[in-house]
């Protein structure tokens, strides 16, 4: 019998609204919205009963609401060997926590470019609506890659398998019924960033192999359900592939999987780069603030050193302290006022370079807790590509790929010397070397060498050969020094 209790969400916050904007341009999307955080974790045991083509371009995007009953019967894990050239476009089926409308980050990163070789399914936790039964929406947000939202009522118990139960059965008649997604998404991938819905959905829908990206150390974040690491060892038993966002998370995973690659941090160049052209103008919220400008985005919440941050406003009266994103599992009447602290909220994507650009030093003033341990910052390589002096807590991951061009403090005196070394001394040979590393890390190399990685780990030689978890870890960080 499973054992499940009460929803505890993790991460991000994960609600949003506009649900159909579907023509939307992902650049021109806000760097947020912050809601209540409706996402499907919950405290459960694995049930045992539960282990284990080229894509179609849209030329005409559809958004819909489909309803479907939830009743249906579940499949047991497939351990298929793939021709090599069918996964060169074999369709990915991702399970995110994190939105597809949230802040630009990693998951968007990666799958709008590999969506230009696979057809890309991305299935986010459910919401809770003012529905009166499930039923998912479906859009297709960026070229080839089919965005599905379940919607839940609002009295719908916030448990991780009770929302399985209801979506999986939904989403095995979606694929084989709607416009968006009948007959694409045969003989998928499985894609996970959250091991919550893996016990339920691995080797559901018709898929052929699970790949697992850790981007995160999710159990050391506020509100981390208490099994979580334990639906973590589930995945990854099962996975024949892992990634992971930083290198602490390489070290720690590739002790229980031999398959593990670390991918960290890439970047935009050409979008970041715009901070550095003469025709960017200021926003008009900072154009006029007074010198220096100590500047940050990103999310704000309990990664952040407020401490830090209201000292920074002491030492700098006659400067800024512009903090640029949105507020998540924090009370934004918490966070340090000031008359020299402007607190910007969530901005949109493609108004950040020009933000940037009005930096005098970029910060990373992150806590050091153990929902940073783990972490490599995706806004350090877009600091350099925009070609600003960056100062650092001392962020394990950022002590060790980013030295020297970004300068780490390990207390608060020292991030404060350091802000004023830069603000009035900036080391142009480091911004230069930023820029460069910046220029070494781009998404499009990463996406590509991942790609790479799938296709050798699903290889029909290597399928046929080697047990999962036995093939062999790498750490690999495009652009390291």
């Amino acid at each position: 019998m499973r054992r499940a209790s009460h929803l505890h969400p993790i991460g991000h916050d994960l609600s949003h609204s506009g649900w159909d904007r579907h023509d939307e341009n992902p650049m021109n999307r806000n760097v947020a919205e912050t809601r209540d955080a409706p996402a499907a974790f919950a405290e459960s045991r694995p049930s045992q009963d539960r282990i284990d083509r080229g894509p179609r371009r849209s030329t005409n995007p559809v958004s819909s609401t489909l309803r479907i009953p939830s009743n249906g019967t579940q499949t047991p894990v497939v351990a298929q060997a793939l021709a090599l050239d069918d996964l060169a476009h074999r369709p990915v089926i991702v399970h995110c926590h994190l939105r597809w409308d949230f802040v630009w980050q990693r998951p968007q990163q990666i799958f709008s470019r590999l969506a230009e070789h696979h057809a890309v399914l991305f299935v986010e936790d459910p919401i809770h609506d003012d529905v009166g039964t499930p039923e998912l929406r479906v859009t297709e947000p960026h070229p080839d890659v089919v965005r599905v939202v379940p919607v839940v009522p609002q009295d719908f118990e916030r448990h991780t398998d009770a929302y399985c139960d209801v979506v999986a059965p939904m989403l095995e008649a979606a694929l084989a019924s709607h416009p968006l997604m009948a007959g694409r998404f045969d003989g998928a991938l499985q894609w996970f960033y959250s091991p919550m819905t893996a016990p339920a959905f691995l080797g559901r829908f018709g898929t052929t192999g699970a790949i697992y990206d850790c981007m995160d150390e999710l159990a050391n974040f506020r509100f981390a359900p208490p099994d979580i690491g334990e639906r973590e060892r589930h995945l990854m038993r099962h996975a024949r592939l892992v990634f992971t966002g930083g290198h602490q998370l390489y070290e720690s995973k590739s002790k229980l999987h031999g398959n593990v690659h670390f991918y960290g941090c890439g970047v935009d160049v050409a979008h970041y780069g715009r901070a550095r052209a003469a025709e960017t103008p200021l926003p008009p919220e900072v154009a006029s603030l007074p010198r220096p400008i100590l500047g940050y985005f990103g999310v704000i919440d309990e990664r952040v050193d407020y401490d830090l941050i209201a000292r920074l406003s002491r030492e700098f009266p006659n400067g800024s302290i512009v903090m640029v994103g949105p507020f998540a599992k924090i009370d934004p009447e918490t966070v340090p006022r000031a008359p020299n602290i402007h607190w910007l909220g969530q901005r949109q994507y493609q108004d950040l370079p020009a933000l940037v650009k009005a930096f005098d030093v970029c910060l990373m003033p992150f806590a050091l807790n153990e929902a940073t341990q783990f972490i490599n910052p995706t806004k350090t390589l877009e600091y350099m590509a925009a070609g600003k002096p960056i100062v650092s807590t001392a962020v394990p991951d950022v002590l060790r790929l980013f030295v020297p061009i970004v300068d780490v403090a390990h207390d608060h005196d020292a991030f404060v010397d350091a802000a004023q070394r830069a603000w009035t001394a900036p080391c142009a040979d480091l911004l230069a070397k930023g820029i460069d590393r910046a220029e070494r890390a781009t998404w499009e190399a990463i996406v590509a060498a991942m790609r790479g990685h799938l296709i050798d780990a699903f290889r029909p030689a290597r399928a046929a050969s080697a047990p999962v978890g036995r093939v062999g870890a790498s750490a690999l960080a495009l652009g390291e020094e």
